[in-house]
């Protein structure tokens, strides 16, 4: 019987970021089609979504955590990264964002595993010109880089990273998880939201970097209340700027239509309960949100950045505006609201899309096809150093 290839995701923790997530759910797929043994390592051992892993039998999941890739801890955690690939007969190691591939891929180099896979998950406007160095050395570490999009790899390709380094791996989306469970009264007390007619506008993003730029989102949501005086606004997403946005809100004149929900647990019943949902972001790398509220049916309006037009067709499962141009965004939404039908449609083809392009059996096929592709072309060269003069 051959035994299982081993094969480790490097990720920075278990919260509910769409990195991470993807990360998750992408290690929990591949460990349940069983043909690969998984093995998972993080810089932190915490965050809600750490109980989906325990639940598998995976092992002990190591952490390695660091303040800095400059100190003597990082030099520690390295050296103990490195053994553990070593020790656990590491085969491939994937990393799933800048800083685990910064740590990962020299992690993997320094213990001479033999096949490499680094992520790139966002286009330009998230990271330092420091950054942006110490992951073109990562990527030059790595033997793959995965891109989310393939707005992505073109921006990798003009950056340097060689063509046949780079594919694209589209982020899976489980359909199960904008599955509405609840009916609307039920969602809405959940949620802490009115139970009294309103016409939901929602945006979920992380509220901690202005690239999502919530402000674009906020005055957009002025016009639509001038319009549709029955429109509500829903922010759902924690983060340090978000009394910032309250204040905005209440400037102008909103305060009382604009819900800020925090991290929220229950994405179907919001996406049931949301009649338009909205990206308002400056820069991404691909979405996951888009998929999300595609996934649910929902009409979308967007804003032209990163893999957003891999995603939606203007016109037929949404609207593409410019980034920061929050009057084409608020006309956009007002047209969804008051062609109720018509957005239906529209968001019904949105999920065919993605049960067609963005799912999660496609996802995985395409990764396990990846790590097949790479274990096969060194294999031959592994059995001829056993053959010549012992294991390597």
């Amino acid at each position: 019987m051959v035994s299982k290839r081993n094969v480790l995701h490097l990720i920075d923790s278990f919260e509910q970021g769409g990195t991470e997530r993807q990360a998750v759910q992408l290690a929990c797929r591949m460990h349940a089609a069983g043909r690969f043994r998984v093995h998972l390592a993080c810089f932190s051992r915490r965050g809600i979504l750490l109980p989906d892993v325990e639940t598998l039998d995976l092992g002990e999941i190591p952490e390695f955590p660091l303040t800095s890739f400059f100190d003597r801890n990082a030099i520690t955690q390295l050296g103990r990264f490195a053994r553990l690939l070593r020790e656990r007969e590491i085969e491939v190691v994937q990393t799933h964002g800048f800083y685990t591939n910064v740590f990962g891929m020299a992690g993997a180099w320094r213990a001479r595993v033999s096949n490499r896979v680094a992520s790139k998950r966002e286009s330009e406007g998230f990271r330092t010109s420091a950054q942006q160095r110490a992951e073109r050395v990562a990527f030059r570490l790595a033997h793959r880089v995965v891109a989310n999009a393939e707005v992505v790899r073109h921006q990798l390709i003009e950056q340097g990273v060689p063509a046949a380094k780079v594919l694209t791996i589209y982020n899976g989306i489980d359909l199960e998880r904008v599955a509405v469970k609840l009916n609307a009264n039920q969602a809405l007390a959940k949620l802490g939201l009115p139970r009294e007619r309103r016409r939901f506008v929602t945006i979920v993003a992380n509220v901690n970097h202005p690239v999502k730029d919530h402000p674009t989102f906020l005055r957009a949501a002025q016009r639509v209340r001038a319009v549709v005086p029955d429109a509500a606004f829903i922010i759902a997403g924690e983060g340090s700027l978000l009394e910032d946005y309250r204040a905005l809100a209440t400037q102008l004149g909103i305060r009382d239509d604009v819900f800020f929900i925090g991290r929220c647990e229950r994405i179907g019943e919001l996406l049931g309960i949301s009649e338009v949902c909205v990206l308002s972001s400056k820069a991404e790398g691909f979405s996951n949100s888009i998929l999300e509220y595609m996934a649910a049916a929902r009409p979308v309006v967007v804003t032209d950045v990163g893999g957003a037009r891999e995603a939606v067709v203007d016109g037929e499962t949404g609207y593409i505006v410019p980034a920061g141009d929050d009057e084409e965004m608020a006309a956009r939404i007002i047209s969804l609201l008051n062609e109720p039908g018509r957005a239906t449609g529209m968001g019904e083809l949105g999920r065919r899309v993605v049960e067609e392009k963005f799912s999660c059996v496609a996802q995985l096929a395409r990764t396990e096809a990846l790590y097949e592709e790479l274990l096969a072309r060194r294999a031959p060269a592994q059995r001829a150093v056993t053959v010549q003069g012992g294991p390597a």
